[in-house]
């Protein structure tokens, strides 16, 4: 219980607790444990996140009762937008992390008051705030107690007409009991000590919602707390001895909300509540304990603004609103990040009638957000020593436009834990190749037989090759051994991954990956390029029990004679809409008596036939592009076919032509290649393969292609940076130190994987 002289000490010093020459549009604040010092004294850090409209100013606080010595301070820039309300030009979230000493393990207060908000229609004038924190030991975990982690997208909006919810961010690790009420202390919680006209806040959930206001270019001022009570009955002790009894929340009778009948607004997405899993304990309650106290654990403040814009022509989300979609996590999943491993987080959204173009978020300041060519969003983060055991809250939305109205999505916020690297490895970056090594005594769920790369079909790509008693090495070229490629705004991603699997790796699918080291390395976009490579593929080259060594070569060719193909220097080639394209898929086999049988062949932008989106050629032995025109050949083990030149090569920068083809024993009536055109049904029907009958299925693919660019009118030519042509040399990135290898470990669930036949030859 927190005595009442603390109470009027801390009133006293609010009031210059915050020196801000800016408007203020938001606060959170999050205390952590850190341990103890040899002198006894007990370790905290500090996360106060404030909006302002410049992104010169920090959010301070007071500190009352058990404190002592500052020990650090970080000042950060969290995010920044100019999407906002029409009275003011952006707003700018900052965070400010201290490190503090206090005397002892006893319960502080922090707060801080008379700072000033942006206009708001809810005569939101004057701010304050009160954290209650409290670390105590308690008697269920044996551990230091650990507060709510809270935070918010500090700017949030909504079309009048379009009811919503929003589900708060209020994660706690222990198991307890957390509400989210508005604050009703005036000078120390709140300065309207009212919920908004037009809003309903369920308690218990910690979930707002938005049913019907009047737009106006002035912000709603929300002023919230955050608190969290056990669900038994709990002691609390401290290192001088004495302790505290806390009691659960008892139920309290549903009351009606601040503007009479209500019917809840129905959310378009269904957001999954998180799940924390404690571990049962026996609670020893001392029956010597005297002090009870029916109040929280803690209290944080949650405080943001709101705005009300014009009326949308629609609400449905997809329309104007934009609605997330896979790969985007769920609302409330909990992530584990790993000490100095870079974590990503992927957000994408669609919307029909308005174009995505950013996503806004809060959450740890050392969070970077990113742009794919895909236009999918990725936030990254890379947990330092300090974050060991700690755990943080991100939320997100994402922001379209239509005209000059802008739109958001719901938000969205995860729990990211972090934990020691699981897996002991270096990645070392050149210019041409990837060098992964792992201590195999770090590799949970080893099994040095059934390791692979994303593509182990090229012998180059074998961990079997350099791999000793001690560590599992590879060196994967950039363009090989299943090497998937990224691209953002600032940089080329290369990545790949360690897997251990179960199936016959012949299979076309493999259905049991128990654990996956990824990595990867990332070259900056802008700098000398001193080393360039021929984008045209190689010949590949499969070796397969029955069938011996074959060679599959792909390549383009010049006229419908296939006589003269072009020339490897020539890439990327360059086609106007409606040329033709004339290919040829060639197979030499050391066996006779085969056939070649080409399955399907698909355009995407990248050389993975697996990318999406791409755009079927063939599928199941059928055409499926209109233009597509095989040519007859007196070989067995050739395909020639030509089309014309599409409108998907223009939506992209580049395009690669992918195949999958197989060899099988010719005039055998069970094969599939003598089947041909098979529809989509009857093609799911998978025969078991006999040695000589049929090869398993391999993937080759020619490119890029791209449609032919008008020359720039300003005179001189516009540089595009070219994927496949050229990389930024190994040798001036690490001398400035901008080459990154990174590995993550994840554990993960059964899941179908296509393995594409490497392009690299041996």
């Amino acid at each position: 219980m927190m005595a009442s002289s603390a109470l009027l000490l801390l009133q006293l010093l609010l009031l210059t607790s915050l020196v801000s020459a800016s408007p203020h549009w938001g606060v959170t604040l999050n205390s952590a444990y850190k341990g103890k010092n040899p002198d006894g004294s007990v370790k905290i850090s500090l996360r106060a996140r404030g909006t302002f409209d410049s992104c010169g100013n920090f959010l301070d606080w007071t500190c009352s009762g058990n404190c002592d010595s500052v020990t650090s301070k970080v000042k950060e820039i969290v995010d920044t937008s100019t999407n906002s309300s029409s009275n003011h030009y952006q707003w700018c979230e900052t965070e400010i992390i201290k490190e503090k000493s206090l005397l002892n393990d006893k319960p502080f207060i922090l707060g801080a008051s008379s700072y000033d908000w942006v206009t708001t229609r809810n005569s939101v004038v004057s701010g304050s705030f009160e954290s209650d924190v409290d670390f105590g030991t308690r008697s269920d975990t044996k551990e230091p107690n650990n507060l709510p982690d809270v935070a918010i997208v500090p700017f949030l909006r909504v079309p009048e007409n379009c009811p919503r919810t929003y589900k708060l961010a209020a994660f706690d690790l222990d198991g307890d009991k957390v509400r989210c009420r508005y604050g009703n202390l005036p000078g120390l919680e709140c300065n309207n000590c009212s919920l908004p006209s037009g809003f309903h806040l369920d308690q218990d959930s910690c979930t707002l919602h938005y049913q019907q206001a009047n737009h106006d270019s002035r912000v709603f001022g929300f002023e919230m707390v955050v608190e969290d009570f056990p669900r038994r009955t709990i002691d609390l002790s401290y290192s001088d001895g004495s302790s505290v009894r806390k009691i659960p929340l008892f139920s309290r009778r549903k009351r009606d909300s601040s503007w009479g009948s209500w019917t809840p607004a129905v959310s378009t997405a269904t957001a999954t509540p998180t799940t924390i899993t404690v571990t049962a304990t026996t609670t020893t309650v001392s029956s010597s304990t005297q002090n009870v106290a029916s109040g929280p654990l803690s209290k944080q403040p949650l405080q943001f603004s709101f705005l009300v814009d014009p009326a949308a022509d629609s609400c449905q989300e997809g329309h104007y609103l934009p609605i997330l979609v896979a790969p985007t996590p769920a609302h409330g999943e909990r992530i584990e990040a790993e000490v100095n491993k870079e974590m990503e987080i992927r957000v994408k959204a669609h919307a029909d009638y308005s174009v995505i173009n950013n996503i806004i978020f809060s959450g740890p300041s050392a969070v970077t957000k990113h742009r794919d060519v895909n236009n999918d969003f990725v936030l990254r983060w890379t947990p330092v020593g300090d974050d060991l055991g700690d755990h943080y809250s991100i939320c997100f939305v994402v922001e379209s436009e239509a005209g000059s109205s802008v739109y958001q999505s719901e938000m969205r916020c995860v729990l990211v834990v972090v934990r020691k690297a699981q897996i002991e490895a270096t990645v070392t970056c050149t210019e041409t190749t990837m060098k992964v090594e792992v201590e195999k005594d770090s590799f949970f769920g080893l099994q040095e037989d059934h390791l692979r790369l994303s593509d182990p079909s090229n012998t180059i790509c074998s961990l079997n090759r350099l791999s000793n008693n001690t560590h599992i090495v590879a060196i994967i070229p950039l363009n090989g051994c299943g090497t998937e490629i990224e691209e953002d705004d600032d940089y080329l991603i290369f990545k790949n991954e360690i897997t251990t699997v179960e199936d016959n790796l012949n299979e076309l699918i493999t259905r049991k990956h128990l654990v996956e080291a990824r990595f990867y390395c990332q070259y900056p976009k802008r700098g000398n390029v001193t080393l360039s490579f021929s984008a045209h593929r190689k010949n590949v080259t499969v070796w397969e029990k029955g069938f011996g060594k074959f060679t599959y070569q792909f390549e383009f060719y010049q006229d419908d004679q296939f006589g003269a193909i072009y020339d490897p220097n020539f890439y990327p080639l360059e086609f106007d809409i409606g040329n033709r394209i004339y290919m040829q898929i060639n197979a030499s086999s050391s066996i006779n008596n085969t056939k070649m049988f080409v399955e399907s062949c698909r355009a995407a932008p990248y050389d993975n036939p697996n990318f999406q989106p791409s755009y079927s050629i063939i599928e199941n032995g059928c055409n499926v592009d209109q233009t597509v025109q095989t040519h007859p050949t007196s070989n067995n083990r050739r395909f020639r076919f030509s089309m014309d030149a599409f409108k998907f090569i223009g939506l992209h920068d580049q395009v690669y032509i992918s195949c999958t083809v197989m060899m099988c024993e010719a005039g055998n009536p069970n094969t599939r290649c003598s089947q041909g055109c098979m529809n989509s049904t009857s093609s799911n029907v998978r025969r078991k393969r006999e040695a000589m009958v049929q090869s398993g299925m391999h993937f080759v693919s020619q490119g890029p292609l791209r449609l032919k660019r008008e020359a720039d009118i300003r005179g001189g030519s516009a540089f595009n940076l070219n994927l496949n042509l050229v990389f930024v040399a190994g040798c001036l990135l690490v001398a400035i130190g901008m080459v990154c290898g990174v590995l993550i470990y994840k554990t993960k669930a059964s899941r179908i994987r296509y393995q594409p036949l490497s392009s690299y030859e041996n």
